[in-house]
């Protein structure tokens, strides 16, 4: 068997509303919380736990894979949400999503400065 994604933390300025925005946008499912952690859960029980930590954090970039229905939602309460988006990495095409790797994504700033990706189809032909 080879190794599985099984839980990442995620530097938070704002645990609880990280948790929040990140169900929301993901439409994943609360997961208990404990000690300085507020925890979510996505599908093959993925963790991503959100705490606030010590030192000051640099933003770091997560991509999360949605189907196209998933996405449309999710684009819809980003226009909704009137939060600041991408068609690009380097944020040279604000507004719009683009139609990379024969699917579509956009690319957002969390709560806490963090790079989201969401995207349709993966770079591994295994993920589409």
């Amino acid at each position: 068997m080879t190794a599985r994604f099984n839980h990442t933390i995620i530097a938070s300025l704002d645990p609880e509303h990280m948790a929040e925005f990140y169900t929301d946008l993901l439409e994943a499912d609360p997961a208990p919380s404990w000690g300085p952690f507020c925890n979510i859960s996505l599908d093959d029980g993925v963790l991503l736990q959100f705490a606030t930590p010590p030192i000051e954090f640099p933003p770091q970039h997560y991509a999360f894979l949605l189907s196209e229905e998933h996405f449309d939602r999710a684009y819809q309460k980003i226009c909704a949400l009137k939060l600041e988006h991408w068609a690009d990495p380097q944020r040279l095409q604000p507004g719009t999503i683009n139609h990379e790797h024969e699917g579509r994504g956009v690319y957002l700033l969390d709560p806490s400065g963090h790079y989201l990706e969401l995207i349709t189809k993966g770079y591994l032909s295994a993920d589409s």
